[in-house]
C-alpha cells in the first residue's frame, strides 16, 4: 500500500487507525446532507466500515480510500479516493473534508494529485465524478479538475438523482 504526497499533504490508504477521522467525517453536516447517513455511531462502527467496505477494494484493485494528512502538523483533514461504486460504470473520484479544513486549497491539491495517479499509477483511462445537484462546491471542484458534466443518473437503490461528470485520458 503506497502513500503519496503533494506539497502540503500525505495521501495514505485508510486503515482502522483512521476510525476517529471516518467517524467525524461521516457525521459532519455536509456528509449527511450530500452523501447520506452511513449510521456510524462509534469508533467501532467506523473501524468495521473501514474493514468491510474500504480495505477490500484497496486489496482487490490496488486503490481506494485515502486519508489526507497535513504534513506540517499531522492533522487528518479528510479523505479522497478512487471508488468502484455499485451502480456506476467505471471508477468514481471522490473527496470530503472536515469543515474546519475546507476552502484552503486542500481539496484541489489532493484530488488533482489523485487524478494524476489514476492515469499514471493505476492505469485508468477515464474517471467519473458524482455529486448531488445541491453540492455546488463539489461541482466546482470536479469542473476545476477537468471533468465535464455528462448527465443525471440514479445509483442502485437511490431515490435521488446525482450529477455524473467524466474525464477521459
Amino acid at each position: 500500500m503506497k502513500t503519496f504526497e503533494t506539497e502540503r499533504l500525505f495521501l495514505t490508504p485508510t486503515t482502522t487507525k483512521d476510525a476517529e477521522l471516518i467517524l467525524e467525517l461521516f457525521n459532519s453536516p455536509k456528509w449527511i446532507e450530500f452523501i447520506g447517513d452511513r449510521n456510524l455511531k462509534s469508533s467501532e462502527d467506523a473501524a468495521a466500515y473501514i474493514t468491510n467496505k474500504m480495505i477490500p477494494q484497496i486489496e482487490r484493485l490496488g486503490f481506494g480510500n485515502y486519508t489526507i494528512t497535513r504534513k506540517f502538523d499531522g492533522a487528518k483533514i479528510g479523505c479522497c479516493g478512487l471508488y468502484d461504486r455499485e451502480g456506476l460504470e467505471g471508477i468514481d473520484i471522490g473527496f470530503a473534508f472536515l469543515p474546519q479544513y475546507e476552502k484552503k486549497g486542500y481539496g484541489f491539491e489532493s484530488v488533482d494529485a489523485l487524478k494524476g495517479l489514476a492515469f499514471s499509477e493505476f492505469n485508468l483511462t477515464e474517471i467519473n465524478g458524482i455529486t448531488s445537484e445541491k453540492n455546488i462546491g463539489s461541482q466546482k471542484l470536479l469542473i476545476k479538475l477537468g471533468l465535464q458534466f455528462q448527465k443525471n443518473i440514479k445509483l442502485t437503490d437511490d431515490t435521488e438523482e446525482v450529477l455524473l461528470y467524466k474525464l477521459a485520458f
